[in-house]
């Protein structure tokens, strides 16, 4: 296939741009699963990449990371040589504490430096980091130490939203208690706004452990194919996924992905206005600005209250950004709370060069807004916490193509991109169907799943022979650009998370006063998408709707976590189903929504779509 020879004749090339303990023997390979693997043989290590090669080569005076903490009133900076010395100290700190090469750590911090001086002293020790989302519900984080088997949690003493304290400690002490994998040692920084408690012989103090005389760690070679970190997503079964990195293919792909989507070179100002919780912090606020000698910014705040709507202009303006990149739902805040971009001009933010936005649908009033109140370019760009990097872009660093608003425009070279129907042929034209990929995947998607193989080819490999189904609909159209209509399967976008409505349906089902519900995502002007219930109760049973709503709110909230926005049950008679008792989700979707729809004729009863019109518009 020259299609594939080719890939791997550019991805050699690539290959090239990194500095390569051992150029790796194959550029692409089968293992013994028949799973695709780029640069077998090669040895290198990542934490080298972004921060020793630099030192090495003349940069180390530069600044790498900018923090700033409008919720702390914070602002400290980190030079290449600084970020390295804290980085290895820390890695000798976790070395001292048993952790080794292909060891796994899960970090469970708020966005401060330490968040991202943990994930690189792991990528320097060879062991492989778990970042879970601050704030995560602790039964989610007890799914995750069990599936990852951390000998060691790094965590704080809490977060910060806006004003409201977040505790961490207890969620940990929770999470451990429910998890069967029995963890060894938790780190904790404590931060001045709140102190936890330590549990003797397990916690440590994240500053004592750091003031004990450590030898830094030097960088540990490792294989091209062993994994650099496993980062959960929501899958449409209750157990999240975890997507696991490896080390080459990620460094080759995050060298060649930062100059060439987003123009920024080394020396330049990167901010990825994300958390280190999500893919976007891994790829673009850790690996690749680094990895690329550029200066990263870490912003600990929103893009409101923290403490206008100006606040992201401030930040452009305060550290000269020359990309910022965030989601279409910070865009959305800001609008809705400065809709004329009044605070705008008080900043000079003329270093500013594009806004890309990702993480969900960018819909076009969102675009066209920030179009017209920044005048830069407002590149949408399409990808996956799976392929780790854009998808489909257009790339401003070779070439910026006419924009379509609604479209990320076309694919990322070696992403072979097809639209397909459900018997797996290619459709026409501006036809909608499932968006898929054909195999191989290019260098620094996931090759599989962590510990789980079977899993691995069942989520993303069965629904199509020879290609990686995305989850996702879409079209392409006559001139080859990509539009992207939103999720096949029951898995919402809130605010860039992505939330399984199938878990929430679980937990509200759980209540003893429920029949049977349906989680559906609605459309919200400020987050993008937001779950809403439908209940159905049991025979027999009264209970004041405003109270069965505020139960299952906190349930919600208790066992997902805040993120998941849960705010509205309706109770309903019934629900709509086809005859086979195919829950209608997509249609009670559009009901809410106020959008049209075709009725499937396999409707079992088409009176209850009526009933629950009725009930939406009360």
């Amino acid at each position: 296939d020259t299609a594939q020879g080719d890939a791997q004749h550019f991805w050699r090339d690539q290959a090239k741009e990194i500095a390569w303990y051992q150029f790796p023997e194959k550029i692409l390979s089968q293992d013994e699963d028949d799973l695709y693997r780029w640069f077998e043989g090669g040895q290198l290590n990542t934490c080298y990449l972004a921060l020793d090669f630099h030192v090495e080569n003349g940069r180390g005076e530069q600044t790498a990371l900018i923090y700033d903490s409008p919720v702390t009133n914070t602002k400290k900076q980190y030079t290449y040589v600084q970020m390295r010395d804290e980085v290895a100290h820390l890695a000798g700190v976790l070395r001292d504490l048993g952790i080794a090469k292909g060891d796994r750590v899960i970090i469970y911090m708020p966005l401060v430096p330490e968040a991202l001086f943990a994930m690189l002293a792991c990528a320097r020790l060879g062991a492989i980091h778990s970042v879970v989302f601050g704030g995560f519900a602790a039964h989610e984080l007890a799914v995750r130490i069990d599936d990852a088997t951390p000998k060691v949690i790094l965590t704080a003493s809490g977060g910060l939203e806006f004003d409201k304290i977040i505790p961490y400690k207890p969620i940990i002490d929770r999470a451990i208690v429910e998890a069967t994998h029995k963890v060894e040692s938790v780190v904790l920084l404590q931060r001045d706004f709140l102190e936890a408690e330590l549990q003797e012989g397990r916690d440590y103090d994240w500053n004592k452990l750091l003031q004990q005389k450590t030898t830094p760690a030097d960088c540990v070679a490792v294989a091209a194919t062993d994994p650099l970190y496993i980062l959960y997503t929501s899958g449409t079964t209750g157990k999240p996924k975890g997507i696991v990195r490896d080390n080459g293919g990620h460094a080759v792909a995050m060298k060649y992905s930062l100059p060439n989507v987003y123009d920024i070179h080394a020396g330049d100002v990167f901010w990825a206005a994300s958390d280190v919780g999500w893919v976007v912090g891994h790829s673009y606020i850790v690996y690749a600005p680094l990895i690329n000698g550029c200066t990263t910014v870490l912003y600990e705040g929103k893009p409101i209250k923290t403490p206008d709507a100006g606040a992201f202009w401030r930040m452009i303006e305060e550290y000269k950004i020359k990309v910022l990149f965030t989601a279409p739902t910070g865009i959305r805040a800001i609008k809705k709370e400065d809709s004329e971009g009044i605070l705008k001009q008080n900043y000079d933010i003329s270093s500013l060069k594009y806004l890309f936005l990702a993480g969900e649908r960018c819909d076009v009033a969102t675009w066209e807004w920030a179009s017209e109140l920044l005048k830069v370019p407002v590149i949408d760009h399409w990808w996956q916490t799976e392929s780790g990097w854009p998808m489909v872009a257009n790339m401003v660093g070779v070439e910026q193509l006419p924009i379509k608003a609604g479209s990320p425009t076309k694919p990322v070279p070696t992403f072979d991109i097809h639209i397909l129907d459900a018997e797996g042929q290619q459709v026409k034209p501006n036809t909608e169907g499932a968006v898929a990929l054909k195999l191989p995947l290019p260098p620094g998607c996931l090759p599989t799943l962590w510990n789980n193989t079977e899993r691995f080819k069942e989520a993303y490999l069965s629904a199509f022979p020879g290609y990686y189904f995305s989850g996702d609909g879409g079209y392409i159209d006559e001139d080859g650009y990509v539009f992207i209509t939103g999720r096949i399967d029951d898995v919402i976008n809130v605010s860039g998370h992505r939330l399984s409505t199938a878990d929430m349906e679980e937990i509200v089902a759980s209540h003893p006063a429920v029949a049977e519900c349906a989680v559906v995502g609605i459309a919200n002007e400020l987050k993008g998408q937001v779950p809403f219930g439908f209940v159905v109760l049991k025979s027999g049973i009264v209970i004041e709707s405003q109270q069965l709503e505020n139960e299952l709110v906190a349930m919600v909230r208790d066992r997902i976590g805040a993120v998941a926005c849960f705010k509205n049950a309706l109770i309903v008679k019934r629900l709509p189903k086809t005859r086979s008792g195919k829950i209608l989700r997509k249609i009670m979707r559009c009901i809410v929504d106020d959008v049209p729809f075709v009725t499937p004729s396999t409707i079992e009863d088409l009176t209850v779509l009526e009933e629950i019109r009725e009930r939406v518009r009360e």
